[in-house]
């Protein structure tokens, strides 16, 4: 500690002293109702986040979890502070209590909060101080971090990152696929496990079979530490020199710090209150509390003075109050500044891009092309990849098996692995390491393709894909994009069974983050993938075993045009009825079309091409149906997993006055594929039963 200087000494004790003001200010407010939710404090473990940020570059990256407080505002005073500034001796600078004022805003709810109120206390996020996010989902950013060491190894940076969570998290499958990662790809990362002994009432000793969590990163080819968290000098010490490590082409570090919160899960009783800890360990860790022990060393080793550990303590205590007071009023009991309330017309402002991404793009349809070659649709896949992968380096396709076999296991990257060797990436049977991985990457600025080999696996997937990437932008107050395209290839009708034949348009279309494509040839692939890949929301695109082998028209030697979300394609004119569909059913219905003209039947044909709500084209549909009086929407997928109901819905709300009938839903049976060729068959609607229901339908006979 003596050699220690007195600024970095001073900062890292005013940081502690400040999270712990901070933090009882926080749990004051909350029981006086001040704050909406859960308050999660770090009472206990602030000199750990202080000298873990003191030990790490501005430009370093840190992701926490739902406890971390202490990690945003040490991360965010680093950020703002000159490494000079000596809160000794020095006056507190007006961009630090800016950080105090707007941290306390997000928690309570307000508008004048980093991410607008919408992240509160487990949702916090400063891009520029490198603050990735920190995350409700006890595990859930590890995966994502571990995507934003790939994004700083991969631009040579020379950024780490740190990922903090606690011992529950250990025992996610989220953190083991992550760590793998990390260990294959040696990314420049360090995972920092806050060992305070319970997840909420749960001790170690209950969920661990191990006493050192640390002792799992030899299973990922990682160095394991284990650092008292109470010993600011050593906690300092060991990241600095595991950080350094990194930077010079170390392997990833898995650092665990003993330690310990004062308080319950949530609120402010002990632990000891709710019967799961007892009051003798309570106290016997408060005797070797940091706050108390980090100040007495300073001033036993001459580093710094009483009188200035007083000041440190007065300044940290003015910067909390002047928080409380500029978000909550005087009044006793006090109350929330009403004019920081955010407006609740923007409520649902962010849920998205604002699209100026998509502006004065070259779209097109296929009309306006004079020249055409064939090509199959899955070659398609791979050309219009090729052609993004060739103009920016930062696009990355991730996967199962992508660059094996010179294309993929479906031919969809076929020739990419050749030719981009460093962007497209096999990864390990870990589709939640993966997916979140991508998030990550897509979070720290490249344009990032993730195949989902089968829909069925998303639900492997489905924290990733759904928590994290679905709601990413809008949970940290439109702070980040997602420029992500997820592939997946939809394999019903091929024997696969029921665990890898599912239709997921309806799973993804519960989550509004989400944009949803289904191109049905090759040409409206290559445009609306070229949409995709411009946009900086997440889009995943649904293709159709069926579709691959097949043979379209693409306009001859051009890949640049785009099709706009939101906007479907009549395949063909009709008077008795509007029919929609979308992937591979659209170009069944189209053909299907000259059948149903032999029965006397002039159908109305509409690929909807853009499945989120959202983009649903109701004014196409609306226009269609003012001219036939009835509407069927006909779907590959069984009805528990179909999307036409839901859209039967919008367009009876719409256009009610307009409707013959209620709308109809046409759809397979509502089971899992079955594996067996004659079930299978029997389940999937058959092209002879689609067209008796349209005729049906479309001659008005309801019963």
């Amino acid at each position: 500690l003596a050699a220690m200087p007195q600024a970095l000494a001073s900062q890292i004790l005013f940081t502690s002293v400040l999270i712990n003001e901070f933090e009882h200010a926080l749990l004051h407010l909350k029981n006086e109702d001040c704050v909406w939710g859960p308050v999660h404090t770090s009472v206990g473990q602030e000199a750990l986040a202080a000298a873990t940020m003191a030990a790490l570059r501005t430009g370093d990256k840190i992701a926490g979890s739902h406890r971390a407080h202490h990690q945003f505002l040490s991360k965010v005073l680093q950020f703002v502070l000159e490494d000079t500034w000596n809160p000794a001796t020095d006056a507190l600078p007006d961009a630090a209590a800016e950080v105090v004022r707007r941290t306390m805003a997000e928690i309570m709810g307000l508008a004048p909060g980093y991410c607008g109120g919408r992240g509160g206390s487990m949702h916090l996020r400063h891009a520029d101080a490198g603050v990735l996010g920190t995350n409700a989902i006890v595990g859930g950013g590890i995966p994502l971090a571990t995507g934003a060491a790939y994004a700083e190894q991969y631009t040579q940076s020379g950024n780490i990152v740190v990922c903090f969570f606690g011992d529950g998290a250990v025992n996610q499958g989220s953190f083991h696929e992550a760590c793998n990662l990390a260990g294959i790809w040696n990314l420049p990362i360090i995972y920092f496990i806050e060992n305070n002994l319970y997840a909420v009432g749960t001790s170690t000793d209950e969920s661990c079979a191990v006493d050192d969590l640390s002792l799992r990163a030899s299973a990922y080819a990682m160095d394991g530490r284990i650092v008292e968290g109470q010993d600011v000098a050593a906690v300092y010490a060991m990241v600095n020199e595991v950080a350094e490590g990194i930077r010079q082409g170390n392997r990833p570090c898995i650092i665990e710090a003993k330690c310990y919160r004062r308080y319950h899960h949530a609120g402010d009783k002990p632990g000891s209150a709710f019967g799961y800890r007892q009051k003798e360990e309570e106290v016997q860790w408060m005797e070797k509390d940091a706050l108390t022990m980090f100040p007495q060393s300073l001033i036993q080793a001459g580093v710094i003075s009483q009188q200035e550990v007083e000041r440190i303590h007065t300044m940290a205590k003015d910067a909390v109050s002047q928080a409380v007071a500029f978000c909550s009023t005087d009044d006793n009991p006090p109350a929330v500044r009403s004019e920081l309330w955010p407006k609740v017309e923007t409520v649902s402002v962010g849920m998205r891009s604002d699209g100026k991404e998509l502006e004065g793009l070259a779209y097109k349809e296929a009309e306006e092309f004079a020249e055409f070659e064939e090509i199959a649709y899955s070659n398609a896949i791979a050309a219009v990849t090729g052609r993004w992968m060739e103009q920016d380096s930062h696009v990355l396709e991730f996967g199962e098996e992508v660059a094996n076999f010179g294309g993929g296991a479906y031919g969809a990257t076929k020739g990419l692995p050749a030719r981009f060797p460093n962007q497209v990436i096999n990864t390990p049977i870990s589709e939640a390491g993966f997916v979140g991985l991508s998030c990550g990457t897509a979070m720290s600025g490249m344009r990032t393709i993730v195949e989902i080999m089968y829909p069925d696996f998303s639900l492997v997937a489905a924290d990733q894909l759904f928590n994290q990437i679905g709601k990413a932008r809008y949970m940290y107050g439109g702070t980040t994009d997602l420029p992500l395209v997820a592939r997946t290839r939809i394999a019903t009708g091929c024997g696969y069974g029921g665990q890898h034949s599912m239709d997921p348009v309806a799973l993804f279309a519960l989550f509004p983050g989400w944009r949803i494509v289904a191109p049905s040839t090759a040409f409206d692939y290559i445009g609306l993938f070229n949409t995709a890949m411009q946009s900086l929301d997440p889009v995943v695109i649904l293709e159709h075993h069926t579709l691959y082998p097949q043979t379209f028209p693409i306009p001859k030697n051009s890949l640049e045009y785009f099709i706009p979300f939101g906007k479907a394609k009549i395949l063909a004119p009709g008077d008795d009825i509007t029919v929609l569909a979308y992937g591979a059913m659209a170009g069944r219905l189209q053909r299907l079309h000259e059948e149903l003209s032999t029965r006397g039947i002039t159908a109305e044909i509409l690929d909807l091409r853009s499945l989120d709500l959202p983009s649903i084209d109701y004014e196409t549909i609306g226009a269609s149906v003012k001219k036939t009086g009835v509407v069927a929407i006909v779907e590959e997928a069984p009805p528990s997993q179909s999307l036409g109901q839901t859209i039967a819905a919008g367009i009876t709300e719409r256009f009610f006055d307009y409707l013959d009938a209620p709308p109809g839903c046409i759809t397979s049976q509502d089971v899992p594929n079955p594996v067996s060729r004659k079930l299978e068959e029997a389940v999937l609607i058959k092209d002879p039963e689609i067209v008796t229901m349209l005729e049906t339908m479309a001659r008005r006979q309801w019963r």
